[in-house]
């Protein structure tokens, strides 16, 4: 494939990946990065020492300050900001010449739900009324197991690009056709999204009780996996709730797939969350999930899955579904039950459940 010029708003670690990942198949990239220490160590070192260290980058990504400069003028402008910061950043951009005329194919890597007054909404529902009206139905979701360490390395990853406009999810799955990624299309655009936020969800939970495992005499490898497929059987449970159109969305990459390399690998930060959540005390620091989410820099990285369990919680309750993983979690980072009350009620067990 010839050459594109590609913008990747966001400079974190998922950001960085896909730069890389579109550097290596001879794409012209440009990053754009809030921080003073990510655009120098990027321009300068070849490396996003703040959020992906330890991995060199192809000496032809540069970075920028400059949110218009990096996004004017390119084929395709690939969004990676965290969801809380969506919409906000879209509106910087929204008046550049090949964005306000479309010109611009626009996919997003956004893994979440973003409040609004109308209640939680899906990532692409978000983009599309920041973007000019021309993006209605246009916009690209990526999703799949895709830890951007690997992504970086050049690791065989399988994504889905899921839009209504085929022609777009075309030129998407056209453009990350590099080595190391594997791209296919989908109509299912909120059953994609779901999966994408749903599972950070249920990967805190798995994180909880992995650690817990450690310490107990009732908790292991079995319970953990009754724990995945019970993950799996929500996510599909909120996805078809919120409109989800495709069975096999949650039985395949995005779903499964997805769920299991999230719940499981060393590179998870909802995992991590999970396992903080028992082996350091991390709730001690919030007083609430809502004192959570505002103060959530104080954690050191971005878990997702503790932002995602607000809302899905208040869809849950809004649309009168059975959530039991997500109930659960939200009581525990509520304060309302401490993590051994929660899993105990959770999995219907008497017994201590650690030593």
């Amino acid at each position: 494939m010839e050459s594109k010029s590609v913008g990747v708003i966001g400079g974190g670690a998922w950001g960085t990946g896909i730069a890389q990942a579109l550097a290596r198949g001879n794409h012209k990239v440009q990053i754009w990065a809030l921080e003073d220490e990510v655009v120098a160590s990027i321009n300068n070192e070849h490396e996003n020492k703040k959020f992906l260290p330890g991995y060199k980058l192809d000496p032809s990504i540069t970075c920028s300050k400059d949110i218009t400069e990096v996004a004017s003028g390119k084929e395709f402008l690939i969004v990676a900001s965290p969801s809380l910061y969506l919409a906000s950043t879209l509106s910087k951009i929204k008046n550049v010449e090949n964005i306000a005329d479309g010109s611009t194919v626009i996919a997003c890597l956004t893994k979440g739900f973003v409040p609004s007054e109308q209640g939680p909404k899906l990532i692409l529902e978000t983009m599309e009324d920041a973007l000019p009206e021309i993006y209605k139905d246009c916009t690209v979701y990526v999703a799949g197991p895709s830890h951007a360490e690997e992504v970086a390395m050049g690791k065989i990853t399988a994504l889905v690009a899921a839009s209504l406009n085929p022609k777009n999810s075309i030129k998407v799955r056209e453009l990350l056709k590099v080595p190391g990624l594997m791209v296919y299309s989908s109509f299912d655009i909120i059953g994609v999204q779901i999966c994408a936020a749903a599972k950070n969800v249920v990967a805190v939970v798995y994180g909880a009780l992995d650690a817990i495992s450690e310490q107990s005499d009732v908790i292991g490898d079995n319970c953990e996996s009754f724990l995945l497929a019970a993950g799996l059987n929500e996510i599909q449970t909120l996805g078809f709730a919120m409109g989800a159109t495709h069975a096999e969305t949650f039985t395949s990459i995005s779903g499964v797939g997805d769920l299991d390399v999230t719940c499981k690998s060393k590179y998870g930060r909802n995992r991590r969350f999970g396992q903080d959540l028992i082996k350091t005390d991390m709730l001690s620091k919030f007083s609430s999930i809502d004192d959570l989410i505002a103060n959530v820099a104080k954690i050191g990285y971005l878990p997702e899955g503790a932002i995602a369990c607000k809302y899905a919680y208040e869809i849950g309750k809004k649309k009168d579904i059975k959530l039991p993983l997500t109930n659960t979690l939200y009581k525990i980072l509520n304060k309302e039950e401490t993590v051994d009350e929660a899993v105990s009620k959770l999995l219907n067990i008497d017994a201590k459940i650690r030593k």
